[in-house]
């Protein structure tokens, strides 16, 4: 099976393609090679090559100061993306794709567990409104293209993925890289404070990202009765306070945390429901303390060397 594969060289793309089995064939290029928000770029790679599906994880990504410093770079470079990749495999007659989608699209504290009907039934979070637009516009070009011409365009919605090749620097970390980088540079600088933005009590869910890259191998081959939308999550949440204290103790730092009340917090919870996916066989085997070790590591290793 030939498979492209958008966003080979981030996070999700490296476990794809570390764990893909034999008899799938992974076909990635760099943004440099294939620029995927110039249309015609997109429609000349699938014009010159054939695929049996697609896989399609490439976004313009950051945290949650990079979101709100760029809004309009995040809806505007993900909506080519998106459009573009989707688009184009559907004119090129691909009748498989996977669309990576994001918790972020989920409205703004609804205080339940999300399922996927809840998708645009309120606003969304503010700090990475146009991020989330981009992606829901996304799963629904996949969602119209699944039902209304038979197609297998079928989205996968992740909670917090974290694990080797994530982004680590200041401006464009999620949650687990920039908590891994802060203690480990108090740790070696010395320092007795550590800084946790607002007061820690929001909750989150986080998969190991080798955990939904198997998932996706595995259900590549038989999407037709796959959901068009489907939550792919931890089924547990923590708090950002615990997220910290957890990886302190791996990375061996010691020190006090304090709490930015100033700062931007995002959602309060966002815990997904995954009755969809485990009735599909999604369980994830790698605990938080354990993918937060194999991160660390990681991050010494290719990182701070």
């Amino acid at each position: 099976m030939r498979v492209l594969l958008t966003g080979g060289y981030g996070m999700l793309g490296q476990a794809l393609r570390r764990l893909c089995p034999d008899d799938v064939e992974l076909i990635y290029f760099s943004s440099a090679e294939i620029d995927l928000r110039d249309q015609n770029a997109v429609y000349q790679l699938f014009k010159q090559d054939y695929f049996d599906a697609v896989i399609h994880a490439a976004a313009k990504v950051g945290g949650i100061q990079a979101n709100i410093d760029d809004q309009p770079g995040f809806l505007s470079e993900n909506l080519l993306i998106n459009t573009h990749v989707i688009k184009g495999a559907h004119d090129a007659g691909i009748r498989s794709l996977i669309n990576i989608g994001s918790s972020c699209m989920y409205p703004k504290d609804l205080g339940k567990l999300l399922s996927e009907e809840d998708l645009l039934s309120a606003p969304l979070e503010p700090t990475n409104e146009g991020y989330a637009l981009a992606k829901l516009s996304a799963a629904k070009l996949c969602t119209y293209i699944d039902q209304q011409e038979g197609f297998n365009y079928k989205t996968f919605i992740p909670c917090n993925l974290y694990g080797p090749y994530d982004t680590f620097n200041a401006r464009n970390s999620h949650l687990i890289p920039a908590v891994l980088m802060k203690l480990h540079q108090a740790k070696e600088e010395g320092g007795s404070e550590v800084e946790i933005w607002g007061d820690g009590t929001p909750r989150r869910e986080f998969v190991y990202v080798d955990d939904l890259a198997n998932f996706i191998l595995s259900q590549i081959k038989n999407l037709e009765d796959i959901p068009s939308i489907m939550n792919v999550g931890a089924g547990e949440d923590i708090s950002i306070n615990d997220v910290y204290k957890t990886a302190a103790e791996i990375v061996g730092y010691e020190g006090a945390f304090i709490h930015n009340l100033d700062a931007p917090m995002g959602m309060k919870r966002k815990l997904m429901d995954i009755s969809r996916a485990q009735s599909f066989g999604w369980s994830p085997e790698v605990s938080l303390e354990e993918g937060l070790e194999q991160a660390y590591s990681w991050y010494l290793s290719h990182i701070v060397m």
